[in-house]
């Protein structure tokens, strides 16, 4: 497994960044940021932290997970809290950046999402960044399972109108709409990858046997 992390974490590092380039930030063809291959990392990176934290309680509900301890679970809220506020970082510095040196072919991409995605482009960033600060600041919050979970699912919402925001403008212009169409998508890959997830994990032990750290995760406690 750590030949195999090292390889994935090798490719992925590499292939993230390339692939939003060329997946997202080709749809606006002349426009480009030196910053976007990170933004996309870190929405990727924290809507991973969530998914994480949203299986981690529905499997230690379940009975699966027993070994997992509020401090567990407090460290995953932790890394939700941390990584919010890296994406809100990066989304506001090349925002801002970009907006501050007003040249026309770079400026572009927000007039276009500030004329037409008002609402939703600035809301995107109140929800990804208001709503970490003030309810995962409190440690109580960060090993309440209510807490992670509603203010899990609005974050994860809220990236998802995030990329909605990256494609949308470049694609459809002020044409667009938010219709069945668009939310069935959404569900069907949700679906698709829960599915994926839990049938894959049926499938082998939850628990690492014989690993160094293993007595030492089990009492983790601060």
């Amino acid at each position: 497994m750590y030949r195999r992390a090292a390889l994935f974490l090798v490719f992925f590092a590499v292939f993230s960044s390339t692939m939003s380039w060329d997946f997202i930030m080709s749809i606006d063809a002349h426009w480009f940021s030196t910053l976007f291959g990170w933004y996309v990392f870190s929405g990727i990176w924290l809507s991973g932290m969530i998914m994480v934290m949203m299986i981690t309680l529905y499997l230690r509900k379940g009975g699966y997970l027993p070994f997992v301890n509020e401090s567990h679970i407090h460290d995953v809220g932790k890394f939700m809290f941390a990584l919010s506020f890296l994406w809100s970082y990066l989304w506001f510095s090349q925002f801002m950046l970009i907006w501050y040196s007003n040249i026309p072919e770079e400026v572009i991409y927000f007039t276009e999402r500030i004329n037409n995605y008002n609402i939703l482009f600035f809301g995107t960033f109140i929800v990804n960044f208001f709503f970490p600060m003030v309810f995962f600041m409190s440690r109580d919050t960060k090993r309440s399972a209510g807490f992670l979970i509603v203010i899990g699912m609005l974050i994860f919402i809220g990236h998802w109108f995030d990329v909605f925001n990256m494609i949308m403008p470049g694609t459809l212009f002020d044409q667009w709409e938010l219709g069945l169409l668009e939310l069935g998508m959404f569900m069907m890959f949700l679906g698709l990858f829960v599915y994926s997830v839990l049938n894959s994990l049926s499938k082998s032990p939850l628990l690492l046997k014989n690993h160094p750290f293993l007595e030492e995760s089990k009492h983790h406690e601060y």
